[in-house]
């Protein structure tokens, strides 16, 4: 398994000042953004969908530092209600598909996206319960009508181009637990099997879900493409006033219930081992790629303390495969 990094982190160096500090700091794999929310500082998509030159350049910024591209990723919404924003981040999914396509990289992460609660809405709508009844009328309008249709086009899309499509299970839109992924999935028709997680433990956590058997039960159907590797602290106080459902800024750290932190600062070494063991045990030996929205240190910083957790756990654990093997 291999550490590897989004480096949406570095949005304000250029690609190859961020993938010499992914060197200097023993990192082997980079995953580039293309586009919708993240934006895309380190590609010109276009430029690269025309150019065979300038992809075969890029790979080679990428391979002569002995790193691996091990995904293309655009956290959009192309279910959204308005239409110019669908629209934008539909075109930059496609786009990011046929490029992970001509480059060879194997899958490109995401978001499932959330419509809103009709078709004159204009923004989206999140159902997070199941009462007064036309929260179900909602959440029924919205996958008959938009997140099934969409998916099952993509799908078919996804299965074209050989590219696998990683959603990132995220509250705020459809896709938020294994049981919506699997829905997804399951209802995409035959070429579902192109859709799978990008697997981050960080938005499974404050929902008061297990992410080691998360991952189990994704692993066990061939749905895990992809993982990050971010954590999350529940503050204990906050949390037993407010509960875990929280919309105070990312910023207000001392109020919030609960508050993405680096790798190691939410849960500890013991934890990430525990965390990989169960991802080789069901198949899974790709990336952990580490995604920074710490909020208490600065890129550098957060980077390296990830580091350190991820080494033990990574390392530790690739040491003891080596010697199950022999015996």
């Amino acid at each position: 398994m291999k550490i590897g990094l989004f480096i949406a982190l570095f949005g304000d160096k250029s690609l190859a000042e961020a993938l010499d500090i992914l060197v200097d700091e023993g990192i082997r794999a980079v995953e580039i953004g293309t586009g919708a929310y993240p934006g895309s500082p380190h590609l010109n998509v276009d430029e690269l969908l025309k150019s065979k030159a300038a992809r075969a350049k890029l790979m080679k910024e990428i391979s002569k530092r002995g790193l691996m591209l091990s995904a293309l990723s655009c956290h959009g919404n192309p279910l959204h209600p308005k239409t110019r924003i669908a629209q934008e981040h539909h075109e930059t999914f496609r786009k990011t598909v046929e490029l992970a396509a001509a480059l060879d990289v194997p899958v490109v992460n995401g978001f499932s996206g959330c419509p809103g609660d009709g078709p004159n809405a204009k923004n989206p709508n999140w159902v997070t319960c199941a009462w007064p009844d036309e929260f179900r009328d909602i959440l029924k309008w919205q996958w008959k009508n938009a997140v099934i249709p969409y998916w099952t086009e993509q799908a078919r899309f996804l299965a074209k181009h050989k590219v696998k499509f990683a959603i990132e299970m995220h509250p705020g839109f459809v896709c938020y637990s294994n049981d919506t992924l699997l829905k997804l999935r399951d209802g995409a028709g035959r070429s579902g099997k192109w859709i799978g997680a990008n697997f981050d433990p960080s938005h499974l956590w404050w929902q008061g879900i297990d992410p080691i058997a998360a991952a189990r039960q994704l692993g066990e159907e061939g749905a895990l493409f992809h993982c990050h590797a971010k954590d999350t602290r529940i503050d204990p106080y906050n949390c037993a006033l407010n509960g875990n459902l929280d919309t105070k800024s990312y910023g207000n750290i001392a109020s919030r219930s609960w508050s993405f932190r680096s790798v190691g600062y939410g849960h500890d070494v013991k934890w990430w081992k525990d965390f990989v063991s169960t991802l080789r045990t069901v198949g899974y030996d790709y990336v952990l790629s580490i995604e920074h929205e710490d909020g208490l240190m600065s890129p550098m910083e957060g980077l390296r303390k990830a580091l350190d957790t991820l080494k033990q756990a990574v390392i530790e654990e690739a040491a003891g495969e080596m010697f199950w093997a022999k015996e």
